[in-house]
């Protein structure tokens, strides 16, 4: 088994120079909120980068709760990888077409799995389109391969582990929501969640990560000069939160390139937050 130490971001003009090996495996891991009305699975059948496979973060995902996409077991993991082409050995690389929004999210969860040869492509499709590259329609076909997944806790928090925090002086919660989400002036995207956020939880929007024109993350400099305006304290722990614990992984994703490598992620996020009546929010 491979195991030395891969960036967590490659260019665009890498994988164009590198597309087309047997060992690695390309993946459209894009995914939209509700009121974006967008379909991922159709855009990607649509157009993709060529070879990429789709990760459907929907259907690679924990059936049995009513939290959307939450983590999937290690089993269940490791067969849904296999099937696309994945084993041990297999450096994979992520994108999507909406901001970083789910490439990091795959990227994270294949962490989870005890997977680190997992990359995000630096801009996305929208950066590779922009520089004029190729995309197609045509449909993937890959030889399965036998995936063996384990398990880091210490990379995920549940509900109560969020809840104990809360009693921490020194707990670092960060928000990937917008500010209206996050302060409660804009009502969240999904039915019977209330708005706010969790006591002593700063805010730092994941949109604010990116560089608008390219698409691309924005200088380690001016990273950490945005961790540090939120009130984080980049080399202590730090647990990131979002909607569904999707953007959280961008804000994981960009602490990882300043060197903490272990955040965590609420999974359940404020979905699942904002829907008990037995935890703490606040507005403002």
């Amino acid at each position: 088994m491979t195991t030395e130490k891969q960036s967590p971001l490659v260019s665009t003009d890498w994988l164009a120079e590198k597309l087309g090996s047997s060992n690695i495996v390309v993946l459209d891991g894009s995914f939209f909120m509700p009121n974006q009305n967008r379909s991922p699975k159709a855009e990607y059948q649509q157009a993709h980068i060529p070879g990429a496979g789709f990760f459907d973060i929907d259907a690679i995902a924990d059936h049995a709760t009513n939290l959307p996409h939450m983590l999937p077991s290690p089993d269940e993991f490791a067969e849904a990888v296999g099937k696309l082409g994945i084993d041990n050995d297999t450096l994979v690389v992520a994108y999507d077409s909406n901001f970083f929004m789910a490439s990091a999210r795959v990227w994270w969860t294949f962490r989870i799995f005890g997977h680190d040869r997992v990359a995000v492509l630096d801009g996305g499709i929208a950066r590779w389109l922009q520089q004029g590259r190729s995309v197609n329609a045509e449909p993937v076909t890959v030889q399965p391969k036998h995936f063996t997944a384990s398990f880091r806790p210490e990379l995920v928090r549940d509900i109560e582990q969020v809840r104990a925090l809360l009693n921490q002086p020194d707990a670092q919660i960060l928000d990937a929501r917008g500010p209206g989400r996050f302060h409660g002036t804009e009502p969240e995207p999904r039915p019977g969640v209330r708005s706010g956020h969790m006591p002593g939880s700063r805010n730092l929007p994941y949109k604010t990560l990116s560089e608008e024109a390219g698409f691309c993350l924005k200088p380690l400099a001016e990273l950490e000069s945005l961790y540090r305006q939120a009130g984080i304290d980049i080399a202590q722990p730090v647990v990131t939160t979002c909607g569904t614990g999707i953007t959280a992984s961008i804000l994981a994703l960009g602490l990882y390139l300043l060197g903490n490598e272990t955040v965590a992620v609420y999974d359940g996020s404020w979905t699942e937050w904002g829907a008990r009546e037995d935890v703490p929010a606040e507005l403002g």
